[in-house]
Protein backbone atom coordinates (compact mmCIF):
# COMPACT_ATOMS: atom_id res chain seq x y z
CA UNK A 1 0.00 0.00 0.00
CA UNK A 2 1.05 3.64 -1.07
CA UNK A 3 -0.42 6.70 -0.10
CA UNK A 4 -1.47 9.08 -3.03
CA UNK A 5 0.32 12.73 -3.90
CA UNK A 6 -2.87 14.22 -4.68
CA UNK A 7 -2.92 13.77 -7.80
CA UNK A 8 -4.19 10.53 -8.46
CA UNK A 9 -0.49 9.13 -8.66
CA UNK A 10 1.37 7.44 -5.98
CA UNK A 11 4.30 8.59 -3.48
CA UNK A 12 7.13 7.01 -2.66
CA UNK A 13 6.23 6.83 0.95
CA UNK A 14 5.22 2.77 1.48
CA UNK A 15 2.79 2.56 3.93
CA UNK A 16 3.18 -1.29 4.15
CA UNK A 17 6.15 -0.47 5.95
CA UNK A 18 4.16 0.38 9.08
CA UNK A 19 2.59 -2.60 9.55
CA UNK A 20 4.80 -4.71 12.20
CA UNK A 21 4.63 -1.52 14.07
CA UNK A 22 1.22 -1.61 14.14
CA UNK A 23 1.27 -5.61 14.76
CA UNK A 24 3.97 -5.02 17.68
CA UNK A 25 1.89 -1.93 19.75
CA UNK A 26 -1.57 -3.55 18.44
CA UNK A 27 -3.85 -2.92 21.60
CA UNK A 28 -1.43 -1.06 23.90
CA UNK A 29 -2.43 2.38 25.37
CA UNK A 30 -0.21 5.13 25.18
CA UNK A 31 1.55 3.76 22.33
CA UNK A 32 1.99 7.20 20.29
CA UNK A 33 5.28 8.00 21.16
CA UNK A 34 7.14 4.71 20.17
CA UNK A 35 4.89 4.17 17.10
CA UNK A 36 6.36 7.79 16.19
CA UNK A 37 9.69 6.56 17.38
CA UNK A 38 9.39 3.42 14.96
CA UNK A 39 8.06 5.65 12.00
CA UNK A 40 10.65 7.92 11.96
CA UNK A 41 13.39 5.08 12.39
CA UNK A 42 11.98 3.29 8.88
CA UNK A 43 11.49 6.69 7.40
CA UNK A 44 14.40 8.44 8.70
CA UNK A 45 11.54 11.76 9.78
CA UNK A 46 7.55 11.51 9.90
CA UNK A 47 5.93 12.03 5.95
CA UNK A 48 2.57 13.18 6.38
CA UNK A 49 0.90 10.18 4.66
CA UNK A 50 2.63 8.36 7.58
CA UNK A 51 1.45 10.79 10.43
CA UNK A 52 -2.37 9.92 8.70
CA UNK A 53 -1.76 6.58 8.79
CA UNK A 54 -1.14 6.58 12.30
CA UNK A 55 -3.70 8.25 13.44
CA UNK A 56 -6.41 6.23 11.15
CA UNK A 57 -5.16 3.38 12.87
CA UNK A 58 -5.13 4.81 16.13
CA UNK A 59 -8.19 5.77 15.73
CA UNK A 60 -6.93 9.59 17.45
CA UNK A 61 -7.01 13.00 15.80
CA UNK A 62 -4.42 14.23 13.30
CA UNK A 63 -4.17 16.83 15.25
CA UNK A 64 -3.14 15.25 18.58
CA UNK A 65 -0.71 13.02 16.63
CA UNK A 66 0.88 16.48 14.85
CA UNK A 67 1.03 17.59 18.38
CA UNK A 68 2.63 15.27 19.55
CA UNK A 69 5.06 15.03 16.69
CA UNK A 70 5.79 19.13 16.85
CA UNK A 71 6.34 19.09 20.64
CA UNK A 72 9.15 16.66 20.71
CA UNK A 73 12.64 17.54 19.24
CA UNK A 74 13.53 14.32 18.38
CA UNK A 75 10.55 13.89 15.76
CA UNK A 76 11.42 15.33 12.12
CA UNK A 77 8.66 16.40 9.38
CA UNK A 78 10.84 17.11 6.78
CA UNK A 79 13.19 14.64 5.01
CA UNK A 80 16.70 14.35 6.25
CA UNK A 81 19.57 13.20 4.65
CA UNK A 82 21.63 10.25 4.88
CA UNK A 83 23.94 11.76 7.09
CA UNK A 84 23.22 14.54 9.43
CA UNK A 85 26.03 17.02 10.68
CA UNK A 86 25.54 18.67 13.87
CA UNK A 87 27.53 21.89 14.66
CA UNK A 88 27.90 23.35 17.56
CA UNK A 89 27.37 26.99 18.28
CA UNK A 90 27.67 27.91 22.00
CA UNK A 91 29.06 29.95 23.29
CA UNK A 92 32.55 27.75 23.45
CA UNK A 93 32.91 26.48 20.67
CA UNK A 94 30.89 29.54 18.88
CA UNK A 95 34.46 31.57 20.10
CA UNK A 96 36.56 28.56 19.00
CA UNK A 97 35.80 28.65 15.38
CA UNK A 98 32.32 27.92 14.49
CA UNK A 99 31.26 30.47 12.06
CA UNK A 100 34.33 29.42 9.85
CA UNK A 101 33.37 25.51 10.25
CA UNK A 102 29.71 25.96 8.82
CA UNK A 103 30.96 28.86 6.25
CA UNK A 104 33.08 25.97 5.07
CA UNK A 105 29.99 23.11 4.75
CA UNK A 106 27.85 25.46 3.07
CA UNK A 107 30.27 26.56 0.46
CA UNK A 108 31.43 22.75 0.45
CA UNK A 109 28.01 21.26 0.22
CA UNK A 110 26.23 23.48 -1.37
CA UNK A 111 23.48 23.52 1.75
CA UNK A 112 22.18 25.87 4.82
CA UNK A 113 21.44 25.33 8.53
CA UNK A 114 18.60 23.66 8.61
CA UNK A 115 18.78 22.24 4.92
CA UNK A 116 19.72 18.73 3.63
CA UNK A 117 21.88 18.19 0.08
CA UNK A 118 19.47 18.25 -3.47
CA UNK A 119 20.88 14.37 -3.73
CA UNK A 120 19.24 13.69 0.07
CA UNK A 121 23.12 12.87 1.43
CA UNK A 122 23.54 15.56 3.98
CA UNK A 123 21.71 17.50 6.52
CA UNK A 124 23.37 20.65 8.43
CA UNK A 125 21.96 21.53 11.79
CA UNK A 126 23.63 23.87 14.41
CA UNK A 127 22.56 23.18 17.67
CA UNK A 128 23.47 25.05 20.74
CA UNK A 129 25.41 23.33 23.17
CA UNK A 130 26.21 19.31 22.81
CA UNK A 131 27.73 19.74 26.06
CA UNK A 132 31.30 19.13 24.68
CA UNK A 133 32.85 22.20 25.32
CA UNK A 134 36.17 21.09 26.43
CA UNK A 135 36.04 20.32 22.75
CA UNK A 136 35.43 23.45 21.73
CA UNK A 137 34.77 23.69 18.26
CA UNK A 138 32.61 20.28 18.11
CA UNK A 139 30.40 18.79 15.96
CA UNK A 140 28.58 16.04 15.75
CA UNK A 141 28.14 13.38 12.76
CA UNK A 142 26.02 10.28 12.75
CA UNK A 143 26.07 10.21 16.01
CA UNK A 144 29.51 10.39 16.68
CA UNK A 145 31.34 13.71 18.35
CA UNK A 146 34.26 15.03 17.00
CA UNK A 147 36.30 17.82 18.65
CA UNK A 148 38.11 20.35 18.44
CA UNK A 149 37.29 20.45 14.54
CA UNK A 150 38.80 23.09 11.78
CA UNK A 151 37.38 23.90 8.77
CA UNK A 152 40.03 21.59 6.56
CA UNK A 153 39.64 18.76 9.20
CA UNK A 154 35.61 18.84 8.54
CA UNK A 155 36.09 18.62 5.42
CA UNK A 156 38.19 15.90 5.02
CA UNK A 157 35.85 13.68 7.32
CA UNK A 158 32.67 14.52 5.70
CA UNK A 159 34.38 13.75 2.20
CA UNK A 160 35.22 10.13 3.21
CA UNK A 161 31.62 9.77 4.55
CA UNK A 162 29.44 11.81 2.36
CA UNK A 163 28.66 10.54 -1.48
CA UNK A 164 30.56 12.09 -3.92
CA UNK A 165 27.63 13.35 -5.31
CA UNK A 166 26.93 15.97 -2.75
CA UNK A 167 30.19 17.58 -3.10
CA UNK A 168 29.52 20.51 -5.35
CA UNK A 169 31.15 20.82 -8.65
CA UNK A 170 34.02 23.37 -8.69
Amino acid sequence: MTASDGDGGASAVDLSLMEPVFQKYSGQPGALIPILQKAQDIYNYLPAEVLQLIAERLGIALSKVYGVATFYAQFYLERRGKHVLKICDGTACHVKGTPALITAVEEEFNVRPGETTLDGELTLEVVYCIGSCALAPATVLDGRVMGRMRPTQLLQHLRRHVSKTSVQET
